[in-house]
């Protein structure tokens, strides 16, 4: 876990959950620009991915050790005694879903981008429609040939998404059959397990990865006092490393600034 601190009293603190096959480097550019903005950053790699992979080449890790570190995180963001808002991409904003379900945080504010709630993009064998999950074994291989030009179009982007960690997308059966069960119990969860908090939820337009509209059906089933929907035109599935990327930061940074307004705190 680490921690970026900003330069005297901060506004409030922000814990990222990056994607799946991602790592927390990836997320420099979005770390700092909310820093500038007087927000403390918390944020890490998810078991087996960045700097906790090892030497494994599958995902194959159990999803209690997902929930367990999103959890850890979120409990981390609180230590602070300052108002919390969590911002989760793709599997991130999923797992930030599931916890919000199971434990109910008093949040200032959740932000989602592209939430995997149903794929696009399936895994190697799945893409056949004759092969099914259940006839493929637990420890079976399946490449998610989720690459960086499929989540950009952006030049810059996809160079934030090169680093010395390599990038790997094989995943076991078992993985990506608790990925399934996960999706379809947020899905089918009652409205009412979900805390009333603000929510932010974009999309991409051209996302070839998760489906926007599963997202956008699972926001409208909510009943929340407070949510915003904002579909971005043209981008890809990583909207923070968009070519509209400062666009889409001003748009999350406003919506941070309005829930912080309504709760007392003055914005500069």
């Amino acid at each position: 876990m680490w921690k970026w601190e900003v330069d005297g009293q901060a506004k409030a603190v922000i814990a990222i959950m990056h994607g799946a096959y991602e790592n927390h480097r990836w997320y420099a550019w979005l770390i700092e620009k909310l820093r500038l903005e007087g927000f403390h950053i918390v944020m890490g790699d998810l078991p087996n991915h960045g700097v906790n992979a090892k030497f494994s080449r599958v995902h194959d890790e159990d999803f209690q050790t997902y929930y367990k570190y999103t959890k850890h995180l979120i409990e981390n963001a609180f230590s602070y005694n300052l108002p919390v808002f969590l911002i989760g991409h793709g599997l991130g904003a999923t797992l930030l879903l599931q916890a919000m379900y199971k434990y109910k945080y008093e949040c200032a504010g959740l932000i989602l981008t592209s939430p995997w709630l149903n794929l696009k993009l399936l895994p190697g064998k799945l893409s056949n429609a004759l092969t099914s999950l259940s006839a493929l074994t637990a420890n079976m291989k399946l490449t998610h040939a989720v690459h960086p030009n499929k989540l950009t179009r952006s030049v810059e982007g996809k160079e934030e998404m090169k680093d010395e960690v390599s990038f790997k997308s094989t995943v076991s059966v078992k993985w990506y059959r608790e990925l399934q069960q996960m999706m379809r119990q947020l899905i089918l969860m009652p409205k009412v397990e979900f805390p009333t908090i603000p929510v932010l939820l974009m999309t991409a337009e051209k996302d070839a990865i998760s489906d926007s509209k599963q997202a956008r059906h699972w926001l409208n089933q909510q009943d929340l006092s407070e949510f915003q929907y904002k579909e971005w035109a043209n981008c890809y599935h990583n909207l923070f490393h968009e070519v509209e990327r400062e666009e889409i930061f001003m748009y999350t940074r406003d919506f941070i600034n309005n829930a912080l307004r309504r709760i007392g705190y003055i914005i500069e």
